[in-house]
């Protein structure tokens, strides 16, 4: 493993919820952090310039994925990029060419460059949308969704997120640049930043009245700081290549919410089925070795589950309740 002393590392989006977590163990590590975000001013950022190291370490640099100049003058002199921004919608028009056209001008400037390494961050919407795989396909890192598929399907984010990693392998093949790519699953876990995202909205609304009844269907999920570590850990090994899944646990909706009811018992967490006439959807089996394989020991999805609605709480998103679950159980029951 290389020695960071003096390295510094270039991080798009910083102020992201996985991003922020990869500037705050970097700057533990000891890099130097150059942190990508649309306005240092915006408060949404400022939690940042709190992370231990940042007085010291961190630059805050004003970029937008499609303005290439702007990438390029925070990307040069770095000896690494982890290219996490990304749009998060399904709007064909915010996301697919934003993600791309963004990709390849991160690539180019990491080339001009001449980093090390980019680790990109891929998803598993990249992944799983393929309505001909079997049940008892192992999904990992040779899978890929079916793109004509997410088409039909009007599926934005996830044909975003495959063109956009097509993308990140062409253009660096051409421009011969060092690509790693990590493909989590739905992140969990404690937040850094202010604002809510995606990932975290679909957990707080089994808890806050909005959902009155749950899905019949899946979803694999991970913790933000293992998704954080694990961009670091194949950055920092000389012979990480290709594509590495990140995924702790595939539940079933009900079993979710099953596990935020014996935590959290006081929230309105719905307790039905909105098409349980059907048979039950059977959690899909991923390999995550890979990342095991780099020495990457993942946190069970329980204490994922309740790092979340902790962090909810203290983040003024939920209401806490009278009574609080003993933290002491919960590895126990992982």
């Amino acid at each position: 493993m290389p020695s960071v002393s003096g390295e510094t590392v270039c991080v798009t989006g910083a102020g992201g919820f996985i991003a922020s977590w990869m500037v705050k163990l970097l700057l533990e590590k000891g890099y130097n952090v150059r942190g990508t975000v649309r306005n240092p001013d915006d408060p949404k950022n400022f939690h940042l310039r709190e992370i231990e190291g940042a007085k010291e370490r961190l630059t805050l640099c004003k970029a937008d994925l499609l303005d290439f100049e702007s990438l390029k003058e925070a990307i040069h002199g770095c000896d690494g990029v982890f290219h996490t921004a990304s749009p998060v919608t399904d709007d064909p028009e915010e996301m697919v060419e934003p993600a791309v056209k963004g990709t390849k001008n991160v690539i180019k400037a990491a080339g001009e460059a001449k980093v090390r390494r980019v680790v990109f961050t891929s998803s598993i919407g990249a992944v799983t949308m393929d309505p001909n795989r079997h049940p008892d396909t192992v999904v990992d890192e040779s899978c890929w969704s079916d793109l004509e598929f997410c088409k039909n399907t009007k599926n934005w984010y996830c044909y975003g997120k495959a063109v956009a990693e097509q993308a990140a392998w062409d253009e660096a093949k051409e421009r011969g640049v060092d690509l790693v790519v990590v493909t989590p699953v739905l992140v969990l876990g404690s937040l850094l930043q202010p604002t809510l995202n995606a990932s975290i909205i679909h957990i707080l609304k089994y808890l806050n009245g909005a959902t009155k009844n749950y899905t019949n269907s899946v979803q694999a999920y991970v913790d933000v700081k293992d998704v954080a570590l694990a961009h670091i850990l194949v950055f920092e090994t000389p012979s990480a290549s290709g594509r590495y899944l990140c995924a702790e646990s595939v539940l079933h909706r009900g079993d979710l919410v099953e596990i935020l009811s014996k935590f959290f018992p006081e929230y309105p967490i719905p307790t039905k089925c909105k098409d349980e006439s059907k048979p039950r959807v059977k959690p899909y089996k991923f390999s995550n070795q890979k990342l095991k394989d780099l020495g990457l020991e993942f946190t069970p999805v329980k204490q994922s589950l309740y790092d979340t609605v902790k962090s909810l709480q203290e983040k003024g998103h939920l209401p806490i309740p009278t009574t609080q679950p003993d933290e002491s159980t919960i590895r126990i029951q992982s």
